[in-house]
């Protein structure tokens, strides 16, 4: 199989079969706290992909080129935690200067991103499942960030699928026990049943 098809398969496994909302049951708090407005949510999901992506890139070689090397790869959480800290900062006055209306609208789901389990867990995950004792770090490298790039995509993918369901039942008639929270909560448990129906596609 070459690195092409494996990379795709990679894709596929961790965007839908794998996806870390609706499988994984990781990164819920901007999964229901930022998905009332699709533009709300593709703004989060953007954010979340870049920052996922390049903590892929750094965390993996921190780990591969000083962690492994000085053998402390048990400070990996602590490091890990701070390197995505900084991106969400430096993403944080990005959003700030270049795109003030959607800084606001994400209010603070934006820092929150720094303590979404899954952007650590998808860092720690990818340093587990592709050590330099089985890739070169060169391997080991791409695909972390391919890893990367589909778990955000499938937060994404999640997150704005979520966003316009909320957009069309908001005015629906239904019992008013059901309104608000409740009613989220009951869609995105029909979402993830529906995303079990990609089991066994990878």
């Amino acid at each position: 199989m070459n690195v092409f098809v494996q990379l795709l398969l990679v894709i596929i496994s961790t965007a839908l079969v794998n996806n870390v909302v609706l499988s994984q049951f990781l990164g819920l708090c901007p999964f229901l706290g930022v998905s009332k407005k699709t533009d709300m949510a593709a703004g989060m999901g953007a954010a979340v992909i870049f920052v996922i992506v390049i903590a892929s890139t750094v965390t993996n070689l921190i780990q591969n080129l000083i962690l492994v090397p000085q053998g402390i790869e048990y400070l990996n959480t602590i490091v890990f935690i701070l390197v995505i800290a900084g991106l969400v900062q430096f993403v944080e006055m990005f959003l700030k200067k270049s795109m003030p209306a959607l800084y606001e609208s994400l209010g603070v789901f934006l820092p929150l991103i720094t303590t979404n389990c899954a952007v650590l867990g998808v860092a720690i995950n990818n340093t587990a499942d592709y050590p330099i004792s089985e890739y070169s770090i060169g391997m080991s490298l791409l695909f972390s960030i391919v890893s990367g790039f589909g778990i955000a995509f499938g937060f994404t993918i999640a997150i704005v699928l979520l966003a316009s369901i909320r957009e069309k039942i908001e005015f629906n008639d239904f019992a008013p026990s059901f309104k608000g929270s409740p009613m989220v909560l009951v869609t995105a448990g029909l979402m993830a049943i529906a995303m079990f129906g990609f089991s066994g596609l990878v």
